[in-house]
């Protein structure tokens, strides 16, 4: 043998008869010196050309070659030399595919590189530790500090994060690296370079188990300052409304004391003989009086609205009963003006038309509506009120006039407080709360109030309150339930007398008809607070039924006056009431008061307590 050998630069060929012994052997070794050396080349290329994080995966690239060439020479049942052979020329071949390999990591590097350069937010990875791994260039833009001096550091100590915002954040993120939560998000304060407080908000993931987790922070310093800014008007804007409601409130009740002297020394002139002259000045000075007193109270339930302490007893009321009061109330103003009042209102006894709302309230509300009505109507015009069931289980009452009707443009003053549309110029008094506090009042009881005008032809004005089942109908509907037979007519017990003090007629029609299933208790009916404690005296009733929500005197007055007077004081009461609030109740019964049974009435539940009375009396 020579020193050189020819050199085959070819592979065996598929279906080549294969040939075996030393020749054989000398053509395979320079083959494959010759295959090495050119591989060897494109393998240093290979390397030289991923930048260093892709070289991990090189290295488990060619480690998966070398597998898959050993094992298929050990199939072929090659020589171990054979198999060294063949794993430096699968290594080799599959280096050799590095180029291409290689320029894909590299352009997906350097997209990624680019986002996060982009992206104006800080992203940060840390270690299964807290260790920040990596920090992106938006960390010098948002802070003024170099993320270099960040990285290998321990998030959650950073002298940088507020003092207060410190513990929250790194229990946000220790749970998320300890994958009791997936994600986090944390607003925290960090110091800028120039000392001022920059507001991040971090939103953390989890990478996966011991893989640590990433960070995107942004920079809402803007948000943050406009936020505090709008809590600090919230803030300010309810301490304004509170002072002022406390000063109209307070100079309210202090204008009270001068007016009532002046009422009631008037009113004492009154019965003395005058002349006509000394009368028409008495009558001024009590119209004005009263008109004082008048806006006194309108600004203290504004007031109250406001504030969001105006009591109201929301139950179902019957809309015929209050619009015939109302309108009887109204009708002598409607003769002094020549207006034409017509009501076309439900009936009496028509207990389809129930409204849930205060009945006081919606008395005041309708007393305002056909007050103006007739005031700003043309002499001999009319006013027409009348009732509808609109969408939503709603009622509405309408008050249309004939009156000169709105203008457009003012139209956006009509419900503005002491605003009276340009009506101070002309004979009619008022003060411009009027509406104002209707609007507020319907809206409390959960309805609406609008207006609907045309100039020159008059104007509707409406309330809207929700469509309930009255009492009455109610308790028909229980009477056909199966468990209302264990409460029907029981034999005569001992004979009660049960006094109730309830100014809503369709309360007190119920309480006749559950009473009417024991015969032997006698009703004593009160629509008025002081009539009801004159009756408690007279009767000696063995129960008082008591609403809380009454005119001219709150129940919780007549509660006290009953448990002061020995004559009642002995007397079990019972609330009915809409309101039942639980501190309410607690203080109540602390006061005095047997029970409490709120509205819609349960029934078989007063019959119940009837006949606990009854077994106490005839014990």
């Amino acid at each position: 043998m020579g020193n050189r050998h020819p050199v085959v630069r070819g592979d065996v060929r598929a279906g080549a008869p294969e040939r075996r012994g030393a020749s054989h052997s000398m053509s395979e070794r320079h083959t494959a010196q010759e295959l090495l050396r050119r591989r060897h080349h494109a393998l240093g290329r290979a390397w030289a050309d991923p930048p260093l994080p892709a070289r991990g995966l090189v290295v488990v690239a060619i480690a998966l070659l070398a597998l898959v060439v050993t094992a298929v020479l050990q199939v072929r049942g090659l020589t171990p030399a054979a198999i060294g052979l063949g794993m430096l020329l699968g290594l080799a071949g599959g280096v050799a595919t590095m180029p291409l390999f290689s320029a894909g990591v590299t352009r997906r590097e350097a997209t990624l590189q680019a986002l996060i350069s982009a992206s104006p937010d800080i992203i940060a990875i840390l270690g299964p530790d807290g260790r920040v791994r990596f920090l992106s260039h938006a960390m010098q833009r948002v802070t003024g500090r170099s993320p270099d001096d960040r990285v290998g550091r321990n998030a959650f100590d950073s002298a940088l994060i507020h003092p207060h915002d410190r513990d929250g954040f790194a229990r946000a993120q220790q749970r998320v690296l300890s994958g009791e939560s997936g994600e986090a998000v944390a607003r925290i304060r960090v110091r800028h370079s120039n000392g001022r407080w920059v507001v991040l908000e971090a939103h953390t993931c989890r990478l996966g188990a011991d893989e640590g987790a990433v960070v995107v922070a942004r920079d809402i310093t803007g948000q943050a300052a406009l936020e505090e800014d709008l809590r600090h008007a919230k803030l300010a804007a309810e301490q304004a409304n509170k002072a002022k409601n406390e000063y109209l409130s307070r100079m309210s009740h202090e204008l009270r004391t001068p007016l009532n002297a002046i009422l009631g020394f008037a009113q004492l002139l009154e019965l003395d003989q005058l002349n006509g002259e000394q009368r028409d000045n008495l009558r001024y000075i009590l119209a004005g009086a009263r008109q004082l007193l008048g806006l006194i109270n309108e600004v203290l339930d504004i007031a109250a609205v406001e504030a969001g302490r105006l009591p109201l007893s929301l139950e179902p009321v019957a809309v015929a009963a209050v619009a015939a009061e109302a309108i009887g109330l109204i009708r002598p103003l409607a003769h002094q003006h020549a207006v034409l009042l017509l009501n076309a209102s439900p009936t009496h006894d028509d207990h389809r038309h129930h409204v849930l709302g205060d009945r006081e309230r919606l008395k005041q509300v309708l007393l305002n509506l056909l007050s103006n009505a007739v005031s700003y109507n043309r002499e001999g015009g009319s006013v027409h009120l009348a009732c509808e069931q609109v969408a939503g289980e709603r009622l509405r009452i309408t008050v249309a006039d004939t009156g000169p009707g709105i203008a457009p443009e003012l139209l956006e003053l009509l419900f503005v407080p002491f605003e009276r549309l340009r009506s101070e110029q002309t004979s009619v008094e008022g003060s411009g709360l009027g509406l104002s506090l209707s609007k507020r009042l319907a809206e409390a009881m959960g309805g609406a109030l609008g207006v609907s005008t045309a100039v020159g032809r008059g104007s509707t004005f409406w309330v809207e309150l929700p469509l309930v089942e009255s009492p009455v109908e109610q308790a028909e509907r229980q009477q056909l339930e199966p468990s209302w037979e264990e409460d029907e007519l029981r034999p005569a017990g001992p004979a009660l007398t049960v006094l109730c003090i309830e100014d809503n007629l369709s309360n007190l029609q119920l309480i006749e008809r559950v009473l009417d299933r024991r015969p032997s208790v006698k009703l004593v009916s009160a629509m008025r607070p002081q009539l009801g404690l004159d009756l408690a005296g007279e009767y000696r009733p063995d129960l008082v039924l008591l609403d809380l929500h009454l005119p001219d005197m709150p129940g919780t007055e007549v509660l006290r006056r009953l448990r002061a007077d020995p004559k009642t004081s002995s007397v079990p009461v019972v609330i009915l009431t809409a309101d039942a609030r639980p501190g309410l109740v607690t203080r109540l019964l602390d006061q005095g008061a047997r029970a409490f049974l709120t509205k819609p009435l349960n029934v078989r539940e007063l019959l119940r307590l009837l006949d606990a009375i009854a077994a106490e009396r005839a014990g």
